[in-house]
């Protein structure tokens, strides 16, 4: 596959297929994030294998939602089973794609490590506090303004912006472009470096998204004299958003990559019209 250079525009763009994806088909696109979250729940429930399992699986997680995408501009129906798509396509792609959970498990336990070793544990001690419920609001607030926290989270979330890096496109690049792990690493580092327009433009246009929803439902509250409804709109929200991130996914990997191999399956055009879903007897 051949990197390829897109505008700072673009980025506003994928979020906007990423809508009119999940708009054609909502309710696929919501049955495949449930299951996504049930897997994840069950994962949960596995002492100290399952988040480890997680942290591996994530990379896959993010490419069955780029191919049931895919599925979903090729008039094609998604389904969870988009999941396990990758892992059908010969031995070395299935090494290569396991290979790469194992590098971001190993990558993600050492950032959590690193960053509850420069807090000194004041996050976990924070979050324990506001859970256990008999807090103050002076408690929390001293927590809050320990120098060790602000330190932790900002080291949180920088290393997990870095490591996002490497991975955006390396499962894609696996599937689709039969790279190894160690090139599509490299591949997605220098796509997302190219195109680091696109991808501010992309991230700053889910912000403002974001922003936006959570000032509407503050305002509609107030105008009805709801102030519960905020809370009660906040989980589908992000249920919501949730899922059309990563139905948005597919795009910033199908503009930023051309298929160069004509042994590759030719990905659709992210501005082409969907085709009409096949009918089944």
């Amino acid at each position: 596959m051949r990197l390829q250079y897109v505008s700072a525009a673009t980025g506003a763009a994928w979020v906007r297929r990423g809508f009119q994806s999940f708009a054609r088909q909502p309710l696929a696109f919501s049955g495949m994030f449930a299951a996504f979250l049930f897997f994840v729940f069950v994962l949960t429930l596995l002492p100290v294998i399952g988040p480890l399992l997680l942290l591996a699986l994530l990379p896959l997680g993010s490419l069955g939602f780029m191919i049931a995408t895919r599925q979903s501009l090729g008039g094609q129906l998604p389904l969870p089973s988009a999941f396990i798509e990758p892992l059908r396509h010969g031995a070395p792609r299935l090494r290569a794609m396991l290979m790469l959970g194992v590098v971001y498990a190993v990558a993600s336990v050492a950032i959590i490590a690193l960053s509850e070793w420069a807090d000194g544990g004041a996050l976990e001690a924070l979050m324990d506090v506001v859970a256990d419920g008999k807090a103050t609001p002076e408690e929390v607030a001293q927590r809050l303004a320990d120098g060790r926290l602000q330190l932790g989270v900002a080291m949180r979330l920088g290393l997990a912006g870095l490591l996002s890096v490497p991975f955006w496109h390396a499962p894609a690049l696996v599937h689709w472009g039969a790279q190894g792990v160690a090139q599509s690493l490299f591949s997605s580092t220098v796509a997302m470096w190219r195109n680091k327009g696109a991808f501010v433009v992309f991230s700053l246009a889910w912000l403002g998204v974001v922003l936006s929803l959570g000032v509407a439902a503050n305002l509609i509250a107030a105008l009805l004299g709801q102030a519960q409804l905020v809370t009660l709109l906040a989980m589908p929200a992000s249920l919501l958003l949730s899922t059309v991130f990563y139905t948005s996914l597919y795009f910033t990997f199908a503009d930023c990559f051309v298929d160069g191999d004509d042994a590759v399956p030719p990905l659709p055009p992210t501005d082409a019209a969907p085709q009409p879903p096949e009918s089944t007897p």
